[in-house]
């Protein structure tokens, strides 16, 4: 047994206490689940696995019986390598980042109840700049191309080809693309009215582990379901727009059956977050706006898929378009290069498909064990859908 082995040995039975504190009851592996609530569902393992540091996603997982894994594996590697490679060399090095991971878990495990008080304060005090911007979803504020190709992805003699013409195919072995979303009008009113949400003294949330400046002492993100922007803008996007193109894009992940998301906007600027490490999504596919402002630097940049073998190995570079949406597999291995200067304000959709991530959870490849959560969740349901043959709609 080598310097690391004993020393994640030696940490099993206090990660083990961590784990039962984040997923609730432990019966031999299994997490008791508490009744069910519809559309309001979470993976257990979400609590206790895939944790991202640096530019690796660690994963400690429970096994039969509660214990953790002897070696866990960083993208297929032996933990005790790549953490030797990220410079955590010592015992107190390891006390460290267990201390930061047991941290990180009871977040996660207080999230749904936190976000519910937050968007229910918000509603309560919060005063918007622009009103406008919360009316239900028009189509002047959306791109002119972007409507023409979701009414042609919806029209009966819709096709791949057909639709590929009305896209930017940024990489076709990725099958990443490009497409025009909103007009620059209201790209101008929605960051007024997040910078003024931002300057406000209301909680913000966090939309997960790789975003640095979610302390108290910097500005969080804004996750749009808090702000009350699901229902008027996210949802119909999704349903009127986003829906029948991603049927024809990504039949395979459920882009015909997209029934929930997560929607947040991110920033970069000088003092707060500047880059973004390479992490894939929580969703089974992904919208990514750029809104603005003025910035330089910054440029989007993807690998393979996660499940691959030497996923980064080749990387393509895209530069951000203000008002243009780049459309990805939520498995597609991505980060952001440092910005150069300017803030750059982005807006991203997790979309999720409760048929596909029923049978496997996405951030884990593994059957998930459900949990009650807020909302939408984590996009799980304990109850199948209706399915959608989606060779009609192909």
């Amino acid at each position: 047994m080598n310097e690391w082995e004993h020393l994640l040995g030696a940490q099993h039975r206090a990660w083990h206490k961590v784990l039962i504190r984040a997923t609730g009851l432990v019966n031999r592996g299994r997490v008791v689940l508490r009744p069910p609530t519809p559309n309001s569902v979470s993976s257990a393992l979400f609590s206790s696995s895939l944790f991202f540091w640096g530019c690796m996603c660690v994963s400690w997982r429970l096994k039969v019986g509660g214990n953790l894994k002897s070696n866990p594996r960083i993208h297929g590697h032996s933990c005790s390598q790549v953490l030797r490679s990220r410079g955590c060399l010592s015992s107190d090095d390891f006390q460290q980042l267990l201390a930061e991971l047991e941290q990180e878990v009871e977040r996660r495990r207080r999230l749904g109840q936190e976000s519910a008080a937050r968007k229910a304060l918000i509603a309560s005090s919060y005063r918007p700049a622009r009103p406008d911007v919360y009316a239900p979803l028009q189509d002047a504020v959306l791109a002119p191309e972007f409507r023409a190709t979701a009414e042609y992805s919806a029209s009966p003699n819709a096709d791949l080809g057909g639709l590929l013409q009305k896209l930017e195919t940024l990489s076709e072995e990725k099958r990443i693309y490009r497409l025009p979303v909103f007009t620059a009008a209201f790209c101008g009113a929605l960051l007024e009215e997040l910078g003024h949400f931002e300057q406000s003294d209301l909680p913000k949330g966090r939309p997960n582990t790789m975003n640095n400046h979610g302390g108290p002492s910097a500005p969080r993100q804004v996750l749009l379901h808090e702000l009350g922007l699901d229902e008027p803008l996210v949802t119909p996007l999704r349903e009127r727009f986003l829906q029948p193109l991603m049927a024809l894009l990504y039949p395979e992940y459920g882009g015909a059956l997209l029934d929930s998301h997560r929607a947040f906007v991110v920033k970069y600027a000088p003092g707060q977050d500047r880059e973004l490490a390479c992490h894939y999504d929580n969703a089974e596919l992904t919208l990514n706006v750029a809104l603005g402002k003025a910035f330089t630097g910054g440029a989007l940049y993807f690998g393979g898929f996660f499940q691959a073998p030497a996923v980064l190995t080749e990387t393509l570079e895209v530069e951000h378009v203000v008002g243009q949406g780049i459309l990805h597999r939520g498995g597609q291995l991505h980060g952001a290069r440092p910005l150069g200067s300017g803030e750059r304000w982005n807006l991203v959709v997790w979309l999720r498909a409760s048929t596909v991530r029923n049978r496997l959870c996405p951030m884990c490849c593994r059957p998930p064990c459900l949990v009650d959560d807020e909302g939408f969740g984590d996009g799980f349901t304990r109850e199948e859908p209706p399915t959608v043959d989606v060779c009609t709609l192909t």
